[in-house]
C-alpha cells in the first residue's frame, strides 16, 4: 500500500503536466532578461548613461566605487528580494490553494513595521534603549518584528491545522499590529520620515552583506520548498486525497510556512515593504507555462527577481536624479496588471 501511496505521489507532477521544451525556452529567456537588467542596473543613476558608460569602459577609483560598491550590490539584492517574493508566493498560493495568497498574509509586513518603529521609538526612549536599538539594527528589528507576527498568527490560529482560521488569524493580526504602528508613530512625529522610506519599500540601502544575506536566506528557503513541491501537488487535489496519500498536513504546512516566513521576515528587513511581486510572478508563470508545482517554485523566482529588478530600474530612471519608492512602482505595475487580468476573466465568463 505504501508503495503504491509512493509512486501515486511521484506520478502527480507528471499528471499535473509540465511542458519541459517551453519551459527551458522560459527559463532562459528569464536569465537573459536578469542579465540584461544588472547591465542596466550599473549605467542608471544620478549620472548621465554616457557618463556611466566611460566610467565602465574607463573605471577609475571613484567610478569603481560607484559602480560595483553601490550599482552592482543593489541590482544584485534587488534580484534576490525579488526572487524570495516570487518564492514565497508561489508557496502561499500552494499552501492555502488560493491564487490571491500573498507572502505577507501572515501579518509579517505589519509586524516588520511595528519593529522598525518600536526600534525608532528606541533610540530617543534612553541610553540603553538606543544601545539595544543600535545592536540589532532596522533590519534586524524588521526581522524579529516579523517573526513575532508569525508566531502570534500561529498562536491565534492554534495551529495550522485549519486554513480558513490560518488566513483569518493573518488578517487580523495584520490589522492590529498596523493599528499599533500608527499610534506609536502618532507620539513622535519626526520618525514618520524614516518610516516612510521602508513603508514605501527602497533598494537604495543594499550592501554586499545584505546581498550575502538575501542569497543565503534564498539557497535556505528554495532547497526545502523543491523538496516539498510533491507535497502542494497533492494538497492541490484536495485535503482528503492529500491526507490519503500518506502525507502529514501538520508538518508539511509547518515547514512551508517557516519557508514563508523566513522569506518574507528577511525580504521586508532589507528592502521594506515591497508589495505584488510575491502576487504577481507566480501569476505570470502560470499565464505563461503549464507547470507542476516544482517548476513553479523555480519559475516563480526568476519571475519575481526580474520584476523588481526592473521596478527598481524604473525607480531611479523615471525622475532622475532623483528615486520613486520601489514598493510605489510595484504597486502600480502589480495593480494593473491584476486589474487587466480580472477584466479579461469578466469578459469571458
Amino acid at each position: 500500500m505504501s508503495a503504491a501511496r509512493s509512486g501515486l505521489i511521484g506520478e502527480l507532477p507528471q499528471r499535473l503536466g509540465a511542458d519541459h521544451g517551453p519551459l527551458a525556452l522560459w527559463f532562459a529567456a528569464c536569465i537573459a532578461i536578469t542579465v540584461a537588467l544588472s547591465c542596466g542596473g550599473l549605467l542608471v543613476g544620478t549620472s548621465s548613461l554616457h557618463t556611466s558608460l566611460r566610467w565602465l569602459l574607463n573605471p577609475d577609483a571613484q567610478s569603481a566605487v560607484v559602480l560595483w560598491d553601490i550599482r552592482l550590490p543593489r541590482t544584485v539584492g534587488a534580484w534576490f528580494a525579488g526572487a524570495l517574493l516570487g518564492l514565497a508566493g508561489a508557496v502561499a498560493q500552494g499552501v492555502f490553494r488560493n491564487p490571491l495568497a500573498e507572502p505577507y498574509l501572515l501579518g509579517t509586513a505589519s509586524g516588520a513595521a511595528l519593529g522598525v518603529a518600536i526600534s525608532l521609538f528606541a533610540t530617543g526612549a534612553s541610553v540603553g534603549a538606543l544601545a539595544w536599538a543600535g545592536q540589532i539594527g532596522l533590519t534586524g528589528a524588521a526581522c524579529l518584528g516579523a517573526c513575532a507576527a508569525i508566531v502570534l498568527t500561529l498562536a491565534l490560529a492554534r495551529g495550522v491545522l485549519q486554513t480558513p482560521s490560518l488566513l483569518l488569524s493573518g488578517i487580523v493580526v495584520g490589522f492590529l499590529l498596523s493599528a499599533a504602528t500608527s499610534l506609536l508613530l502618532l507620539t513622535r512625529p519626526q520618525m514618520w520620515r524614516t518610516m516612510q522610506v521602508f513603508l514605501l519599500g527602497s533598494t537604495g540601502f543594499l550592501g554586499w552583506s545584505s546581498v550575502a544575506l538575501l542569497g543565503a536566506v534564498f539557497v535556505l528557503c528554495l532547497i526545502p520548498a523543491v523538496l516539498l513541491s510533491r507535497g502542494l501537488d497533492a494538497l492541490t487535489l484536495g485535503e482528503e486525497t492529500a491526507q490519503s496519500l500518506g502525507l502529514s498536513l501538520p508538518t508539511l504546512r509547518l515547514a512551508l510556512l517557516g519557508v514563508i516566513s523566513l522569506a518574507t521576515a528577511a525580504t521586508v528587513g532589507e528592502v521594506g515593504i515591497v508589495g505584488f511581486v510575491g502576487l504577481v510572478a507566480p501569476h505570470i508563470v502560470r499565464q505563461t507555462l503549464r507547470v507542476n508545482h516544482r517548476h513553479l517554485l523555480i519559475a516563480s523566482p526568476l519571475c519575481g527577481g526580474a520584476l523588481l529588478q526592473a521596478a527598481d530600474l524604473a525607480s531611479r530612471w523615471v525622475i532622475r536624479p532623483a528615486e520613486l519608492p520601489v514598493g510605489a512602482v510595484t504597486a502600480c505595475v502589480g495593480g494593473a496588471y491584476l486589474a487587466i487580468l480580472l477584466w479579461r476573466r469578466v469578459r469571458d465568463a
